[in-house]
């Protein structure tokens, strides 16, 4: 397998095109209203809730600042919202090489953005399991796909991409942004970066100790077969 080898990396990366999708929506208009002020021409792809919370945020400057994910992938989400983000278009833009020109010929062929942040964090799923009279089902409804997918292939082109996975770090992103007049500084991504590994393999973790509970034969299962 022929794996790429990066050498030129932008200090400082202008902030143009966004992710925003979050399952806990504390301190988002806070944010989004500091990220369009610091950032004027951001682009914002969004799903769902979030993308209706941002709207409303954003009001009529919305029509310039927000893309819908569907808008953008050309395909709807899947009912229950299982599937929003899981497109070729959005990995193009978040593991892309802007110094590669095989990335950039991908990228003119697809009609792809290259990101240059992604704001996720991860369906509750440590609190729903631990709720009283939690079930199944709670446990397995709320194991995120998407979300780590995102962060992770951010984190991992850190080079480029900056990796937002909770509200606690609005804060920091925005100094970011601040000094650096819209743009996010390699030290940011990378402190960035190593917090997502960090977050998402707790969340693998929490995950495989709840699957250990679960019933090992079909009899033994909440579940029913359905009638032939």
């Amino acid at each position: 397998m022929e794996l790429n080898r990066v050498n030129l990396v932008h200090r400082l990366v202008p902030v143009r095109h966004v992710i925003i999708s979050v399952a806990d929506k504390s301190g988002l208009p806070e944010f989004v209203r500091a990220l369009v002020r610091l950032a004027p021409d951001v682009r914002i792809y969004s799903t769902g809730g979030t993308a209706r919370l941002v709207a409303e945020v954003l009001g009529e400057a919305s029509s310039h600042h927000l893309v819908p994910i569907s808008s953008y992938t050309g395909q709807p989400e899947m009912q229950g919202g299982l599937v929003k983000t899981l497109d070729f278009k959005i990995y193009m833009g978040l593991l892309s090489e802007t110094y590669n020109e095989e990335h950039r010929k991908d990228m003119a062929r697809t009609g792809a953005v290259p990101f240059d942040m992604v704001v996720v964090n991860l369906y509750p799923f440590e609190k729903a399991v631990s709720e009283a009279g939690a079930t199944l089902e709670d446990g397995r409804t709320h194991i995120d796909i998407g979300g780590p997918c995102m962060l992770r292939a951010a984190a991992k082109n850190f080079l480029r991409v900056a990796a937002v996975s909770d509200p606690s770090q609005y804060g920091r992103v925005l100094e970011d942004l601040e000094v650096h007049t819209g743009a996010t500084s390699y030290e940011l991504r990378l402190s960035l970066a190593r917090e997502v590994f960090a977050r998402t393999s707790a969340y693998d973790r929490a995950i495989a100790r709840f699957l250990e509970h679960v019933p090992a034969t079909f009899e033994d299962s909440p579940y029913e077969e359905p009638e032939a």
